[in-house]
């Protein structure tokens, strides 16, 4: 039995920082990782998936290149190989960091196997069994292979699977009309696809306001995506080289037809084989490992970080789950998950930046509360790249003049909406934010003009 101060089992993103942190601190750790170094973000997740978007937006911009008073005297086409080599290149140049750094860090010991609970601090690798006072789980996701008819009976990829594919998809159909599935039905869209999206909800990305989601679904509608709303998916079935997908929608049956399938319906944690009951660590009933506030689970000296506990799947989150996790245990700090503000990023072109409440959300609460909209067609930087498309919303509380949420879908709409994220950080009033004198021409500085425009909420 090999001993160790600690071992984190997956390399996600809150397993090697703070595996740094533990072996700076003087202790020895064991890192289990049994497949792809750096987790989903690296292979599966963000570095992939927007290399794949930046390709998509380059030959979007290279159609529109007459706009512009460009003439490229040539037909655009997209090389699927090469997309695939480079987004292949940037990926792999990520995870192979991961690797080396954990593989050349002192006091650091890489195991590259599967790894399983052997007791409540113990666990078994390569047929060996390491002890450690502390254990760190950070496992991971996956996609949830949704209970329809028929699904395995005709092959389809998830967000993991169409990672491997170099050709392009004469029809693309896609289950789900959140965040993956129209970040995938844009990329194919732009590559040359037909694509069909279905959504179970009365409409896209369900948990946004419906502003937003009508805003979105019409920017793919104008780029030929087809969206299917309120359908409930009953079965699929194959019909020669076709995949026939069946749905109802307000009681009445339709058939939707398509050359492939990607399933963007969920995801679940890769928690079901890690021996958990063995340790006596609790999970919900969808797996998600139980913790506190402080990311401890029920079993003292062992905590889980990142999707497996089901308090955000974003890399965000999972890095800011290192942070907690390193303060208290390292830095006499208190820090804890309810700190932070939701925040995350829809990555269409143009992009969706959200934080805090939705505007459903504030008129649930039934405080007073003022609003303010901003038209993307008004900004200058906008109008002058031609990228109009969308718009800025804010919502502060009446009383406390505390900012409480902000939608903000269009150019740049990923970075802007960290101006309101820091304000609500420091728990400043939106006057602080009002007064500010911003750089011309850029969108951000349309931020303090929309404030000075607020009005109740009707």
């Amino acid at each position: 039995m090999e001993s160790y101060d600690a071992i984190i089992i997956g390399t996600g993103q809150a397993g090697p920082a703070l595996a740094q942190r533990l072996v700076d601190s003087g202790r020895n750790v064991a890192v289990i990782e049994r497949k792809f170094f750096g987790g989903t973000c690296v292979n599966t997740g963000c570095t992939p998936t927007k290399t794949l978007v930046a390709s998509a937006y380059a030959v979007h911009m290279a159609r529109r290149a007459t706009d512009f008073g460009v003439n490229i005297p040539c037909e655009i086409t997209v090389d699927m190989k090469a997309v695939k080599t480079r987004k292949d290149h940037v990926s792999g140049r990520s995870r192979n960091g991961v690797e080396q750094w954990l593989k050349n860090l002192k006091g650091c010991t890489v195991y590259e196997s599967h790894g399983r609970f052997a007791g409540s601090h113990s666990v078994e690798v390569a047929g060996d069994t390491l002890k450690a006072k502390w254990i760190f789980i950070n496992v991971g996701g996956r996609a949830l292979a949704p209970p329809i008819t028929g699904l395995d009976e005709v092959g389809y990829f998830t967000n993991s699977s169409i990672m491997d594919v170099d050709f392009l998809p004469p029809h693309l159909i896609i289950l789900g009309g959140s965040y993956i599935g129209l970040e995938f039905a844009q990329i194919y869209r732009r590559f040359g696809s037909e694509v069909s999206v279905i959504e179970l909800a009365p409409h896209l990305i369900a948990r946004e306001d419906e502003d937003v989601s009508i805003a979105v679904a019409n920017i793919l509608r104008g780029e030929g995506i087809k969206i299917h709303v309120n359908s409930k998916v009953e079965r699929v079935s194959r019909q020669g080289n076709y995949i026939a997908v069946e749905v109802v929608r307000d009681g009445i049956a339709a058939q939707i037809t398509g050359s492939h399938l990607l399933t963007a319906i969920g995801r679940r944690p890769n928690t079901d084989d890690l021996g958990l009951e063995t340790a006596g660590i609790a999970t919900d009933d969808r797996g998600f490992i139980k913790v506190d506030d402080q990311l401890r689970t029920n079993v003292e000296g062992v905590w889980a970080l990142g999707d497996c506990n089901g308090h955000g799947a974003f890399t965000h989150t999972s890095y800011n789950d290192f942070e907690i996790v390193a303060a208290n245990l390292l830095d006499r700090e208190r820090r804890y998950v309810s700190d932070r503000i939701p925040a995350y990023a829809l990555y269409t072109d143009p992009p969706l930046g959200r934080v805090g409440m939705t505007e459903a959300e504030v008129r649930r609460s039934g405080r007073p509360v003022m609003s303010a909209t901003i038209a993307m067609e008004r900004v200058s930087r906008a109008f002058e790249k031609s990228e109009t498309l969308g718009f800025m919303k804010i919502l502060v509380d009446k009383t406390s003049k505390r900012i409480l949420g902000a939608s903000f879908l269009g150019l740049s709409g990923d970075e802007v909406v960290h101006s309101i994220l820091d304000l609500m950080y420091a728990n400043a009033p939106y006057t602080v934010l009002q007064k500010a004198m911003h750089i011309h021409p850029t969108v951000s500085e349309y931020v303090p003009v929309m404030i000075g425009n607020l009005r109740e909420l009707q």
